[in-house]
């Protein structure tokens, strides 16, 4: 119940368009970038057919699409495609062109172009120079795929598609609370909360309730302050430590540590030895807030990453500063949740030199601007936030549970180690 992959499809058919096509005629086209790493077509965008019909790979309702090229490769770059305009479609020549034969379910030969398995085993086979690397049509003749009758090809499909639904709607939700908390954060951060819990009315409906700041209107109550200002003690460069000093003792936060979220990330973590007086001086508190001085990109030069959870003594290197803020002015919390805000990257992005790197220096790091609720509604503010933001994180949770049951389903139905049975489809 074996067969190669070329068994069972079509590899880069050739293509002939109907005749009933004019040149002005719409037709799909689909670039790379069109195509999700879970092998989604999301962009619907037409051409006419006189602008694609040379230069471009051709496909037909129902093909499957398989970037052969890397990282798109790896990445599970690729789509089923159907609902063409015209029944008709082009793109990118970075795609090999699976066309299902008579005996095999389309759906069925798409999740298996989406096994890691298969995956793993296309990227082995690459041939070619370091970043032009192309999966060869060679590979879909050797590879080997678990092939039943057509009725169990179709059923393992319409399995893994429910879970694939439900993946869709779930990353579709993340995106809307997203969107919603982004909404959110603008008004928190331009209008705050007053005395009832509201939002307070916009400077349009309430004028009297607002002044003129460095950073615009804001709320008569609060404070435009230099971070300088906030200090609870000097700022702080990291520690300058030789590779022979790495791979043991203290964990050592570097850029990639703080460019993930709006937390300081303890994954992959590096270490490094370092002496009870530099733990002391350039150790790390709850509460601290990180800025990276420099970044191969304009957004990422002074950005800030708060230090919360932290699981041991740990440091931090030469390329980041250390601030700690005096907590009866401002919250590291509201802290944070502001400097990574749209309205401090306007402020900060005058401070940014860009030269082989974009840059900022610890001096003026100090001279961010910060906006400065007071205390109580800053808590309110961070209430609201963290309410929005755990929403979004049970999401993330159910999400990745959502994906490990359908990589675990994959593995056992399309390499036939788990036979298919209506009982287990219902089940399901």
């Amino acid at each position: 119940m074996f067969r190669s992959l070329s068994e069972l499809v079509e590899l880069n058919p050739n293509f002939q368009c109907p005749n009933t096509l004019e040149p002005n005629d719409l037709v799909s086209f689909i670039p790379m970038g069109d195509v999700s790493d879970s092998g989604h077509w999301m962009t619907k965008r037409t051409k006419p057919l006189k602008s694609v019909r040379q230069g471009f790979t051709p496909f037909a309702n129902g093909d499957v699409l398989f970037a052969k090229i890397t990282p798109c490769m790896e990445n599970g770059k690729g789509a089923h495609v159907v609902g063409l305009a015209n029944a008709v479609g082009f793109g990118s020549t970075e795609f090999h062109v699976l066309r299902p034969k008579q005996e095999a379910d389309a759906r069925f030969i798409f999740h298996h172009t989406q096994h890691r398995e298969l995956r793993s085993a296309a990227e082995a086979a690459m041939t070619g120079s370091a970043g032009q690397k192309r999966v060869p049509t060679e590979f879909f003749h050797k590879w080997k795929v678990y092939s039943p009758s057509k009725e169990e090809q179709s059923r393992i499909a319409q399995i893994l598609d429910i879970l694939d639904s439900q993946i869709q709607k779930t990353e579709a939700l993340i995106a809307k609370l997203e969107k919603i908390k982004e909404g959110l954060l603008h008004d928190l951060l331009t209008r705050g909360i007053d005395h009832n819990g509201q939002l307070r009315p916009t400077p349009d409906q309430a004028p009297e309730l607002y002044r003129e700041s460095a950073l615009g209107l804001i709320p008569k109550k609060w404070v435009c302050s230099e971070i300088e200002n906030l200090l609870d003690c000097p700022s702080r460069s990291g520690l300058y430590k030789p590779s022979a000093f790495h791979g043991y003792g203290a964990p050592m936060i570097q850029m990639g540590n703080i460019f993930s979220s709006e937390f300081v990330s303890f994954e992959k973590i590096s270490r490094v030895s370092v002496t009870p007086s530099e733990l002391e001086i350039f150790g790390l508190e709850n509460g601290d807030i990180l800025f990276a001085r420099r970044s191969l990109v304009l957004e990422g030069a002074g950005k800030a990453s708060l230090v919360k959870d932290l699981p041991e003594p740990s440091t931090f290197e030469s390329s980041i500063v250390r601030l700690r803020l005096r907590q009866d002015a401002i919250l590291p919390s509201f802290a944070i949740v502001f400097l990574q805000s749209s309205f401090s990257y306007s402020d900060r992005r005058k401070y940014i030199r860009q030269v082989a790197v974009s840059g900022v220096s610890s001096s003026d790091i100090r001279q961010f601007l910060c906006l400065i609720p007071p205390l109580e509604e800053q808590q309110t503010i961070i209430s609201r936030v963290e309410s929005s933001r755990s929403r979004i994180e049970a999401e993330r949770k159910a999400l990745g549970k959502l994906k490990k049951q359908k990589a675990g389903l994959m593995d056992d139905l399309l390499t036939g180690r788990v036979r298919v049975t209506p009982l287990m489809k219902d089940a399901v």
